[in-house]
């Protein structure tokens, strides 16, 4: 039987990459197909490498435009048969149309309770808000800022006078747990987008929520 594929693509680090690899790939017929980044630098290539993953890098500056650069990372995920596409640390904006191509196929993780604090410096902007409760999101990828329908989601309790850097820490294990257990709801086919009113966000249908949580 054929497994089901994931590209995953990185811009640093890695290390939501490297929950994948050793906790879905290679695991319940799910395979990590290949590895695109952003940055030849990234340290997510030297994970993927060791994983035996083929990996491609598409930096904004080798090509003309981000039209150009996305057309060539489409080709590339198109060329290894990829199933879903998962953003795990992608720190560049892409194409709509590339968006569009890969709708209802691509999801991301992002550090916040959405639609709380979404965009950049998320963590930063619950701390700067006050928040008691900020958590992990995983979500569809749609033409908005972080507005996709939502797979799953985890709270995180914040301590008193919070360190962004424990935060941080707090919020990269819950993103460690979560990406994983999404990838394989959808795996298996126990997610469904359903249809929306336009302008209205769209939600899904879970066959079975993660430890229950959404």
């Amino acid at each position: 039987m054929r497994p089901f594929r994931l590209a995953v693509l990185v811009s640093g680090e890695g290390s939501n990459l490297q929950a994948i690899l050793d906790s879905v790939h290679g695991r319940e017929g799910i395979d990590v197909a290949c590895v695109g980044a952003s940055r030849p630098d990234a340290r997510a290539l030297e994970r993927a490498r060791e994983a035996g993953v083929p990996t491609g890098v598409f930096a904004a500056s080798d090509h003309s435009d981000r039209a150009v650069r996305d057309e060539a990372l489409a080709e590339f995920l198109i060329a290894h048969d990829v199933d879903l596409v998962v953003l795990a640390g992608f720190m560049e904006l892409l194409d709509p149309a590339f968006v569009r191509r890969f709708d209802g196929r691509m999801i991301n993780v992002h550090p916040s309770l959405l639609p709380a604090f979404p965009g950049v410096r998320a963590i930063e902007q619950a701390l700067d808000y006050g928040v008691r409760v900020t958590g992990v999101t995983v979500h569809f990828v749609d033409e908005g800022v972080d507005t996709g329908a939502i797979v799953a989601q985890a709270a995180i309790e914040l301590p008193y006078a919070p360190d962004i850097a424990r935060v941080e820490e707090m919020v990269h294990a819950v993103e460690h747990r979560l990406l994983p257990e999404a990838i394989r709801l959808i795996a298996r086919g126990g997610v469904r987008i359903e249809p929306a009113e336009p302008g209205a966000r769209r939600r899904v249908n879970l066959e079975r929520e993660p430890n229950g949580e959404r």
